[in-house]
């Protein structure tokens, strides 16, 4: 029998303690969970944290979920899911309700079992302006589950285990949007990321400084942290505090966790995670201007055969995608007012109205996309072309 070396020994002990650490803290978390009826008031985001845990932002009930799925059994392969040239028919057709009628908010897959969740409402009839986002036009009331063969079954939240805490301070139920005449309070709560058992959470407060990134430790404590977010907006020439992140990732630049972050009219910013602490406001670095008019909608990052790339989603530019290497060298942010795009180099690939975007497994990613002919589909993308 052959002796296993020293240093392999450590890395495998110090790798058991981590896996033995991250499960033992969510199997605490799921002994605390409550069993009932879950009564969320708007299913506004939705990211998966470990071991089937689906966390789910509240943004009109200022609140935000974590759910046990129960689907925890892992996926028989690396195939991509079923291609749904028409989802929305689909979905109409499993509610009942026309497809034009069917308005999804956000999705996202839970790693384990491949399967793609989604929340939904009923009614898209005033999507009148490209600046609108299904928040600003109804409330999420629906979980639905489609399994990589296409069928879809509904998450019935009568008998769910789970478990809340509160968004504190959010911006106020009556503000409005200054130009959009939209409630500000559905941007409470903008995208949700978990990363090292703690649950980051972006949207609006009710402070002066509202651009506000939350975070919670997990399982949930009464407390949290909330940090005010300043960024300089190249394409306006001058810093703003009230445009909330519209999506953002953690991702490690040189040794040292960063949290990446899009916003409207669309400055890409690096935070430093080490910025986050309660009561504090912080600026941002803003390494590109990337197009105005335009509204990121979700942003990804994975490694495929050693490399990483970050993906980028738009509503009106096509899907953006960053070397992590160019990011890095961006040392400099861009602090005086730039004309149209300036900042970190991206490669686009073709195609616009990409609604949602996800990693799906190790070979694909996974689109929604407004098609030419109307309908919005659903397919995934090979990981070998990007």
């Amino acid at each position: 029998m052959r002796s296993i070396p020293l240093k392999v020994m450590l890395v495998l002990v110090a790798t058991v303690l981590l896996v033995a650490d991250l499960t033992g803290a969510t199997l605490l978390a799921r002994a605390e969970f409550n069993e009932g009826t879950m009564e969320p008031k708007s299913m506004s985001a939705l990211t998966f944290g470990p071991e089937g845990i689906l966390f789910i932002g509240d943004s009109v009930g200022a609140q935000i979920f974590a759910l046990d799925t129960g689907d925890r059994t892992p996926a028989a392969n690396m195939d991509p899911v079923a291609q749904e040239a028409d989802l929305e028919g689909k979905i109409g057709a499993k509610l009942g309700i026309p497809a034009g009628d069917v308005l999804i908010h956000d999705m996202a897959v839970n790693p384990i079992s491949q399967a793609i969740y989604l929340t939904v409402s009923r009614g898209r009839g005033e999507w009148n302006s490209p600046f609108l986002l299904p928040n600003d036009l109804g409330n999420a009331s629906i979980l639905l589950r489609m399994d990589k063969s296409g069928d879809f079954s509904e998450v019935k939240l009568n008998k769910a285990r789970f478990s809340v805490v509160a968004v504190p301070n959010p911006v106020a139920a009556e503000k409005e949007h200054r130009w959009k005449k939209t409630k500000l309070r559905v941007d409470a709560v903008t995208d949700l990321a978990f990363h090292d058992n703690k649950l980051y959470v972006a949207g609006l407060s009710n402070e002066e400084f509202a651009s506000t990134m939350r975070v919670f430790d997990f399982p949930f404590k009464k407390q949290n942290s909330a940090t005010q977010l300043e960024i300089y907006h190249g394409a306006h020439g001058k810093w703003e505090t009230n445009s909330p992140v519209r999506t953002f990732l953690p991702l490690e630049i040189e040794g040292k966790q960063h949290m990446l972050a899009a916003y409207l009219c669309t400055p890409l910013v690096s935070f430093t995670m080490d910025q986050f602490e309660d009561g504090k406001a912080v600026r941002g670095k803003t390494l590109a201007e990337l197009g105005s008019r335009n509204q990121p909608l979700d942003m990804i990052a994975y490694t495929h055969k050693g490399k990483t790339k970050i993906i980028l989603s738009n509503s009106n530019r096509t899907i953006m995608i960053f070397d992590p290497a160019d990011i890095a060298a961006q040392k400099e942010g861009i602090t005086t007012e730039v004309d149209h795009k300036a900042g970190v180099p991206y490669k686009d690939l073709s195609g616009v109205q990409v609604q949602q975007l996800a990693d799906f497994n190790e070979k694909f990613v996974v689109l929604m996309q407004r098609l030419p002919g109307g309908k919005l589909g659903l397919y995934c993308y090979n990981k070998d072309w990007l």
